[in-house]
């Protein structure tokens, strides 16, 4: 059970979110306006905030450079109807945790809070201590950068949110339909090979040997998983 706090205008999308998620059995506040949102959050201090990113008086991203400016770290999910990859990336890097658009799934949306709140449970280094991955690389995922012996590897925005997704869910086979879906969004003109394009790309800036791959591994006519 954890506190969340749903801040979205949208009244009938915001009781649905909230009837389910107490059904999960968590605790749920609610806020409909930007203007009195930082406020919510300073107050109730809730363990997952929900964030639409059109808001009246004061957008999503605003609100999360506020709730990062007062070292607020508990996981933030977007939740929002603009799915352009600029939107994704800007949210990403202003310390979301995760972006879902509309329309969306509910079953997709619960699976990802109770991803972030696992995520969140489990840390114990202090914000900004790199993770590791496997030996000798790391990932910090504060400023989206994954280290390799120590030295940064330029990750793509996609290539990261990739990592990412695998990485959510380790030692679980994803098929590239259901990796599509959560990196890319439902874009039609995206096809499966984009997938393996990406997987390949990855696994020349972080395995040691990409012919013959340690971490991120390929189910074949599955789709791939990673190895820790």
């Amino acid at each position: 059970m954890a506190s969340i706090l749903i801040i979205e205008d949208n009244a009938d999308l915001a009781s649905g979110l909230s009837a389910n998620l107490e059904l999960e059995g968590h605790q749920i506040q609610q806020c409909a306006d930007g203007q009195y949102a930082l406020q919510q959050v300073l107050e109730y201090r809730p363990e997952l905030i929900i964030l639409d990113i059109m808001l009246p008086n004061r957008d999503g991203f605003r609100l999360l450079d506020d709730i990062r400016a007062h070292q607020q770290t508990m996981p933030v999910l977007m939740l929002t109807a603009r799915g352009e990859e600029t939107d994704k990336v800007r949210a990403l890097r202003g310390g979301a945790d995760d972006y879902l658009t509309k329309p969306f799934g509910l079953m997709e949306l619960l699976a990802r809070v109770e991803a972030l709140l696992r995520r969140a449970g489990n840390k114990t280094a202090p914000p900004g201590t790199p993770e590791v991955l496997f030996p000798g690389i790391t990932l910090q995922r504060h400023i989206r950068q994954v280290r390799v012996l120590d030295k940064p590897v330029q990750l793509t925005p996609k290539e990261y949110d990739l990592l990412l997704a695998l990485l959510e869910q380790p030692n679980q086979v994803h098929s590239r339909q259901a990796l599509l879906r959560q990196v890319w969004g439902h874009q039609a003109d995206i096809e499966s090979r984009t997938v393996d394009t990406h997987i390949a790309e990855l696994r020349k800036k972080i395995e040691p040997d990409p012919a013959q791959p340690q971490f991120l591994l390929t189910a074949r006519g599955s789709g791939y998983w990673l190895k820790i």
